[in-house]
């Protein structure tokens, strides 16, 4: 049964809702409309009331009272309107009402303003009597809106998806039943495909409409086209339409019976036999079910010798609580029923019964226990020692929201699950949503060089940092393998920061979105091109300096080698220095990654003073991260006492001899080379392996790639101009592309 219609009835008991007269001065067409969405609202009958309130708003966009009642009414259509519209009315009036702080509380919670709604619900007790019953209530209310907050701030890493418009529409959709092939829906509509669905739901002879002014509820099923879809679907109602609600509770049997509800005798369970195509005519359970109180939801259990069903026979308010019943020695009947317990029940509503099919853990929902408001979706797990259920648990935030959330059903293989639920951004009221925990994707690929996009780059390290859906941190990491090649599983369903780095220097760090996924066998691929060249220059060693314990001044012998450093550099200008201070074990990590510091800016200022630039020379520190020797004794912790000095060629010098267009002179460690023609290169003199770059005196740049052989050379040159070439040669081979300013291109392919 529509569960958000009967809320609103509850809740609709707490506050003085009355008719308001428009002004002498307003036009008649004005106060008819006002006068007749009024007489609706007053029989709660939202749906036909709000159209009324527009025509006043149309007509007068200031009227307060209508905007307040629309407001209300729009509670259970459209909770953001909702919110609009009693905020607006009570901006225009502030005593619109006097209960407009309960119902600026009740829109707060439903759009998860929390606060907000604690602080209205407060400000609504104090102008409550001592003895008012709605005290009780606004404390219960208080109570929802702390917890959701509580759960809205510690989701889970769920995906909720909406089935979409083929089976959801403007009006409720709910108690979905899946077959046991996951192939066919039944579920239960409130919609205008029901039967006998006509005229105006404001017609009091509508014999489709229910006294709330919806529509009654009928039976439909569908078929699944695909992961995605489903078939239009098709009314169940003929046999199994009664004279008002029919809603569908539970396929079993094979899926040759089905256990659905009927509002006869107030509400009763009934049970329908497929025969051939079609279903039966409904029975009745017998007494030891039904009553004449108000039995609304019931499960068979995957053995099929119990049943546990929602009623409200044995509460003195007619709450509904969950009991069961054991089939009788002849196993056509059903036994004396008991109560779930204290840890099931409460003195709130306890409704919508669902069993694994292990039968160890049962999902229901409840109004009670610690709802985020409205109906929440509890899990219990069956304690055997005590043979009784467990303490019911809070499905959480996102299968949970502020608003009514019930009919929680497993898929026939567990792994994932159905539920009805009135939640922001559906197609109206109550909606089906399934719900799937979001699982890892496996993350492959290879790093390449932004310079050419095929040059791999092994021993690069890529971490991707994220959260949790509740804001834990996340970090998944690789280096990459000879190929150039990694490969990480990473938590789907969010954005991920990839910090891409070599030799513990970071090249960049990238943004990596990755879909939700709800399986583990997604594969997505994703290469990175980084702006990095390996400028390590072979055969330039330098020795290592070495430090006495917790100490960074200068040995004498130190001196010598950083001499010997800075004579090197002063003649190799294309050359730069990294320096890297290591410690041993002694002292804590954090302290030892300051004192690596030192070490390392303890010889970068000596060689500033030498006269080397400060540009030339850069500092890391690993402290003791990366041991020469194991940290056993005191001669290898004497070697991890050190600094390191590795020697890198500078982004543009001509360290290895290069083409382009033009005359270039190179540095001391390099040759010239020239071209009087472009993109016909030719060298004075045989290339060094490697990757450079140079900006011409007249603006042209040019790029030049060596490959270890030596056998083949690539030249990009760009003019300031716009004209731009692209040579390759190799074997003799030359293969050139050229395009000028104005945009004419030339290709010329010869062999030497």
């Amino acid at each position: 049964m529509d569960n958000l219609s009967r809320r609103l009835l509850q809740a609709s008991c707490a506050v003085a809702l009355t008719a308001s007269v428009a002004a002498p001065a307003q036009a008649q067409s004005t106060r008819k409309d006002l006068k007749t969405g009024n007489k609706f609202f007053e029989q709660e009958n939202y749906r036909a009331a709000i159209p009324y309130y527009e025509k006043v708003l149309a007509k007068d966009p200031n009227n307060a009272k209508a905007l307040f009642n629309a407001g209300i009414s729009y509670m259970s259509f459209d909770k953001e309107k909702a919110s609009d519209y009693i905020y607006k009315a009570q901006k225009l009036k502030p005593k619109v009402s006097k209960d407009v702080d309960y119902w600026l509380g009740r829109v707060d919670h439903l759009n998860y303003n929390f606060d907000e709604a604690i602080a209205h619900y407060q400000a609504y007790n104090v102008t409550l009597k001592k003895n008012d019953q709605r005290k009780e209530e606004l404390s219960q209310l208080i109570m929802h809106s702390k917890n959701a907050k509580i759960q809205f701030n510690s989701p889970k890493d769920i995906f909720v998806k909406n089935l979409g418009p083929s089976i959801n529409t403007q009006y409720s959709e709910h108690s979905p039943v899946i077959s046991s092939d996951d192939k066919v829906l039944i579920f239960t509509s409130r919609g205008e495909n029901v039967t006998g669905a006509s005229g105006n739901v404001s017609d009091k002879k509508n014999k489709s409409v229910a006294a709330d002014g919806e529509y009654y509820e009928d039976i439909f099923e569908s078929t699944r086209i695909d992961d995605e879809n489903w078939q239009k679907p098709r009314s169940l109602s003929g046999v199994l339409n009664g004279k008002g609600h029919d809603a569908s509770t539970q396929l079993f049997d094979n899926d040759s019976k089905l256990l659905m509800y009927r509002n006869d005798n107030n509400g009763d369970i009934f049970v329908s036999d497929k025969s051939g195509g079609d279903w039966s005519a409904p029975k009745p359970l017998d007494g030891n079910i039904n009553s004449k109180a108000y039995e609304g939801d019931a499960f068979i259990s995957p053995d099929g010798l119990s049943l546990i069903f929602a009623t409200g026979k044995y509460s003195e308010d007619g709450t509904l609580d969950l009991y069961q019943s054991t089939r009788t020695a002849m196993g056509t009947d059903w036994g004396p029923a008991r109560s779930l317990g204290a840890n099931i029940n409460t003195k709130y509503d306890d409704d919508s019964p669902y069993v694994s099919k292990d039968g160890k853990t049962l999902y229901f929902s409840s109004r009670g226990h610690n709802t985020m408001g409205g109906y929440d979706i509890f899990k219990s797990e069956y304690d055997e020692a005590g043979r009784k259920w467990g303490p019911a648990q809070n499905m959480g935030y996102p299968v949970n929201t502020p608003d009514d959330d019930s009919y929680y059903r497993l898929s026939p293989d567990g792994s994932y699950a159905y539920l009805s639920s009135y939640r922001i951004g559906g197609y109206g009221e109550k909606d089906i949503y399934t719900i799937n925990y979001i699982k890892n994707a496996n993350i492959i690929g290879k790093v390449f060089s932004k310079r050419d996009s095929t040059t791999v780059i092994p021993g690069v390290e890529l971490v991707f940092s994220g959260q949790q859906a509740d804001k834990t941190a996340l970090s998944f990491r690789d280096v990459t393998k000879p190929d150039g090649a990694y490969q990480v599983a990473v938590l789907s369903g969010r954005t991920y920061q990839v910090a891409v780095s070599k030799d513990g220097k970071n090249i960049e760090t990238q943004e990596f979105p990755v879909p939700v996924s709800t399986n583990d066998s997604t594969t997505i691929t994703k290469n990175f091109y980084v702006d990095y060249i390996d400028t390590t220059s072979a055969g330039m060693a330098f020795k290592n300096i070495y430090f006495d314990t917790d100490k960074y001044k200068l040995r004498p012998e130190s001196i010598t080698e950083l001499n010997n450093i800075s004579q090197v550099l002063t003649a190799n200008t294309g050359m730069n220095i990294s320096i890297e201070g290591h410690c041993d074990s002694r002292n804590t990590d954090e302290y030892n990654m300051v004192l690596g510091q030192n070490r390392a800016d303890a010889a970068k200022t000596y060689l500033v003073k030498q006269g080397i630039a400060d540009s030339r020379l850069t500092t890391v520190s690993y402290g003791e991260r990366r041991p020469a020797a194991p940290n056993d004794s005191p001669e290898n912790m004497q070697l991890n006492r050190r600094d390191e000095f590795k020697a890198v060629r500078a982004e543009g010098s001509m360290g290895t001899g290069t083409t382009g267009t033009g005359t270039m002179e190179t540095g001391t460690m390099g040759t010239s080379t020239s071209t009087t023609t472009a993109p016909t290169p030719t060298t004075a003199a045989p290339l060094t392996p490697g990757k450079s770059k140079v900006k011409m005196a007249d603006g042209t740049k040019v790029k030049t790639k060596v490959d270890e052989d030596s056998d083949k050379v690539k030249v990009k040159t760009k003019g300031p101009d716009g004209s731009e070439t692209k040579t390759k040669t190799q074997n003799g081979e030359i293969d050139a592309k050229a395009k000028d300013a104005n945009g004419e291109k030339t290709k010329v392919k010869t062999k030497n």
